[in-house]
């Protein structure tokens, strides 16, 4: 986990990142070495820093639904269930990214990331602004689309994208179809049951000097 966010960390701080490339020393049959210094600009758009991240996300999430969840419950070693605490078992997929979120936020990077949907099982788990539930219908009606666009949160400027959220397990589909709060009960695996919401800051706007 800490090399991820080493990793997103580097992403988010390459927004606008001056540098001028010097070709070092072969590292591999077709890798070379490259040494930055001051000089030329190289940026990575916020869109493309948002699709690296989802795609962490998304890896994460796959790996451990298909090698621990559904492998875990397969072979009844250990289920996986909402109380997960209380019955000693393994978090949700959905529950275990959503505290990776909440992890990531902590981190002081300014990255935050959740699970939402326009069916949730409980309110918090919602679209929060016009912005979130216009993303997550978009979304819902083209999976292959990416909902994004430049937010304010005080005076920082922040992109935020939003992604389709599939059901890739069994768990996921069973705990949305039988829970009792939920609204929305025909969910299929492949289905898309919300949006991974992702947000980072962007640098400040320079002010033009009179």
């Amino acid at each position: 986990m800490g090399m991820r966010m080493v990793f997103l960390g580097i992403l988010l701080g390459s927004i606008g990142l001056t540098a001028s490339w010097e070709v070092a020393q072969a590292v591999g049959d077709d890798e070379s070495e490259v040494r930055m210094a001051p000089g030329t600009e190289v940026s990575f758009s916020p869109e493309v820093v948002a699709g690296y991240i989802h795609a962490v996300i998304a890896a994460d999430r796959a790996l451990y639904t298909t090698h621990v969840v559904d492998r875990m419950q397969e072979n009844r070693i250990v289920i996986a269930a909402e109380a997960w605490k209380q019955r000693k078992a393994l978090p949700l997929p959905a529950q275990m990214l959503l505290m990776g979120g909440k992890l990531a936020e902590m981190g002081g990077s300014g990255l935050r990331y959740r699970l939402a949907s326009l069916w949730p099982i409980y309110e918090e788990n919602g679209p929060s602004t016009v912005f979130e539930e216009a993303g997550l219908k978009v979304v819902a009606e083209d999976p292959d689309e990416v909902y994004s666009g430049i937010i304010k949160r005080g005076d920082q400027r922040f992109f935020k994208a939003i992604f389709a959220d599939r059901a890739v397990s069994k768990a996921c589909v069973e705990c949305h179809n039988g829970h009792l709060l939920s609204s929305k009960r025909d969910f299929k695996l492949g289905d898309v049951m919300g949006g991974i919401i992702i947000s980072f800051p962007l640098p400040l706007e320079k002010k033009e000097t009179p």
